[in-house]
């Protein structure tokens, strides 16, 4: 049976839930006087590399730096004449001074920056698009049977450039081609945006240029 909990218990933090059963498929985090930055994107700069940590941390224009891991370091960041043996070296892969666009994965938390990701989600009403995560994507696990059948033929009809990823959510369902597509060519065109404005600036950008909110989705 589906819920959605609610914990208001707290003046400074509303948590809402959604659990199917025992499982928890959706979790939404409001500060009331806090600007939510979580999915937010930015064009950050390198500003120290930690290989005791296997991580980086970037000035993206907020006070804390954020923690970049090295596991959500997107290859299109590595040197182009990088030769991968065994588990990549983080001060093999990036320099400091590096440019790279970010997206917040886990808000500031105490004295702890963000965490960051470059591999980025852009959250559609139908479709979640990683534009640099071709080995990520598929149809939500919650749709099943005849759903998820016409979803996989509906989906091998899209138009994807090469390199990409696509999630299909369950507000998908019963969805046309045409209507995924249409959804598709939208975050496209975000992605395109994000990409020029962040040529057009040097980092780090103050406010991010692709800015968005969505509640965290889990497929």
């Amino acid at each position: 049976m589906k819920r959605m909990l609610i914990n208001a218990t707290q003046q400074e933090e509303l948590r809402v839930a959604l659990v199917d059963g025992q499982r928890l498929y959706d979790l939404d985090i409001e500060s009331p006087g806090h600007e939510q930055k979580k999915a937010n994107i930015y064009k950050g700069k390198i500003t120290r590399i930690e290989p005791s940590l296997e991580a980086a941390f970037v000035d993206y224009g907020a006070e804390r730096h954020g923690f970049l891991p090295l596991k959500e370091i997107a290859r299109e960041y590595f040197p182009s004449n990088y030769n991968a043996h065994g588990r990549p070296n983080i001060k093999d892969v990036l320099r400091e001074g590096q440019e790279v666009i970010v997206q917040i994965d886990k808000e500031e938390r105490g004295n702890k920056g963000a965490a960051l990701t470059t591999f980025i989600s852009l959250a559609g009403s139908y479709l979640v698009l990683m534009p640099n995560n071709p080995r990520a994507g598929g149809i939500s696990r919650r749709i099943e049977g005849d759903d998820r059948t016409e979803l996989k033929e509906a989906l091998a009809s899209l138009e994807l450039p090469d390199g990409m990823g696509l999630i299909v959510r369950t507000a998908g369902v019963g969805k046309s081609a045409e209507a995924l597509q249409w959804d598709l060519g939208f975050r496209l065109k975000h992605w395109e945006a994000i990409q020029k404005a962040a040529e057009s600036r040097p980092a780090p950008f103050p406010d991010p240029p692709g800015k968005q909110r969505y509640r965290t989705c889990l497929p």
